[in-house]
């Protein structure tokens, strides 16, 4: 019988500051070209550097395609690993966007949770994916720094309910290329995917116990 088909969101962002070339937004397109196996259809967007338009995009994306995961992936000028964050922060958002704009009230969701984990567990993604000998270093973290990356992680795991994961990239070359970031999000993404079906069906043999 043939599996049923797994819709996927992964986003990257566009230039910012003195990123003129955004390493998440050219790791995503490396990634479109290898896909994620046969039964999964895998849609890619490039969001803005801006808090408006992801407050507006990320809801948007999740009732258009209802994915069973989407996955954010981010530039960290200071990172020199791909690095899994665990959990998205509501408030401290002072850093002004592309627009020089910047919320009001500093936070995502006003009244909203100061934190959100995700429902995948990074540790045993990190652990599984390290275990593959990729060349590429995978790390955990728990900050995704109060800016654009965290905004759009938080705002997504507000609206899916913790469905939703985000991946911390270096910049190209610092150390590795694009290619080299396409198959680590290629690999982490197919993890994600295993770890939250295992997950999925040790609720649902709960639930028939």
């Amino acid at each position: 019988m043939e599996k049923p088909r797994r819709p996927v969101v992964v986003t990257g962002f566009g230039p910012f500051g003195e990123h003129s070339v955004n390493a998440s937004w050219i790791a995503v397109q490396e990634l479109e070209k290898l896909g994620l196996g046969d039964d999964v259809d895998l849609y890619v967007y490039e969001i803005p550097v801006e808090y408006q338009a992801v407050q507006r995009l990320i809801p948007a994306l999740w009732k258009k395609h209802r994915p069973q995961l989407v996955v954010h992936v981010g530039l960290s000028g200071m990172a020199t690993t791909v690095t899994l964050e665990k959990c998205g922060h509501n408030v401290g958002y002072r850093g002004l966007d592309n627009c020089r704009f910047c919320p009001g009230s500093h936070c995502c969701v006003e009244g909203g949770p100061e934190c959100i984990d995700s429902v995948i567990d990074m540790d045993q993604v990190c652990k599984r994916v390290s275990d593959l000998d990729l060349d590429v270093l995978v790390t955990i973290s728990k900050d995704a720094g109060r800016y654009l990356c965290d905004f759009t992680y938080y705002t997504s795991l507000y609206q899916s309910h913790g469905r939703s994961a985000f991946v911390h990239v270096p910049p190209l070359g610092k150390p590795y290329t694009a290619e080299q970031l396409g198959r680590a999000l290629q690999a982490i993404i197919e993890e994600m995917l295993n770890v939250l079906e295992h997950s999925e069906s040790d609720i649902n043999c709960h639930n028939e116990h």
